[in-house]
C-alpha cells in the first residue's frame, strides 16, 4: 500500500520555527517529486513547496520564499518542510503529496498519492 505519513506539526508562537517531516512506505520516495501542500480553515488547499526526486530542483509559493525550506533525504524515504519565522496566518493542515502545485511544480516523475495531514497552529 502507497502512503505517505506526515509529522511535525504543533503548536508554536508566532517568529519560531518547526520542521515537519513526510515519510513514504509501500514506494521508494526518490524515483518522484513531492510538494507540500497546506489548507487553513476556511480556505482553499495552496501549494507551499515542490522538490524534485534529486533534490536539485526545489520552488516556494512567494507567501513563504525566505522563510520555508523544503529538503529530502532519500536513503530515509522522508521529506522535510523546516518552516522559520511562522507567522499566524501560516496556520493550517499541511499536507505533503506526490505531486505538486501546478504553479510550483518542477520537472519529475510524480505519483498520485496523498498524506493525512498534520496541523500547524502559530499563535501566542
Amino acid at each position: 500500500q502507497l502512503q505517505l505519513v506526515e509529522s511535525g506539526g504543533h503548536l508554536v508562537q508566532p517568529g519560531g520555527s518547526l520542521r515537519l517531516s513526510c515519510a513514504a512506505s509501500g514506494f521508494t520516495l526518490d524515483y518522484y517529486g513531492i510538494g507540500w501542500f497546506r489548507q487553513a480553515p476556511g480556505k482553499e488547499r495552496e501549494g507551499v513547496s515542490c522538490i524534485s526526486s534529486s533534490g536539485d530542483s526545489t520552488k516556494y509559493a512567494d507567501s513563504v520564499k525566505g522563510r520555508f525550506t523544503i529538503s529530502r533525504d532519500n536513503a530515509k524515504n522522508t521529506v522535510y518542510l523546516q518552516m522559520n519565522s511562522l507567522k499566524p496566518e501560516d496556520t493550517a493542515v499541511y499536507y505533503c503529496a506526490g505531486t505538486c502545485d501546478v504553479a510550483l511544480v518542477v520537472p519529475d516523475r510524480y505519483l498520485e498519492v496523498w498524506g493525512q495531514g498534520t496541523l500547524v497552529t502559530v499563535s501566542s
